[in-house]
């Protein structure tokens, strides 16, 4: 009998992992994320994910930190 859990557990696999994030398993490992080792296996950290899916920008934004362009920083200079 295979469990069924209502949450992400914290460690998971790689497709549970691209699962969480909404990706393919060949596209999670092109991302570069960290992953932790537990008996052997890879397993990627859910808070890792949540980082790097907080991190994306929304449609229309631009990226980078907004408070730069008040400043007249950013990729310009």
């Amino acid at each position: 009998m295979t469990a069924t859990l209502d949450y992400a557990p914290r460690l998971m696999p790689a497709p549970m992992a691209a699962r969480y994030i909404g990706v393919s398993v060949s596209t999670l490992y092109k991302l570069d994320l960290p992953r932790k080792e537990l008996g052997g296996k890879r397993v990627y950290d859910k808070a890792d994910l949540d980082e790097y899916a907080d991190s994306l920008p929304y449609e229309g934004q631009k990226e980078g930190n907004s408070c730069d362009a008040l400043f007249g920083l950013g990729a310009s200079n």
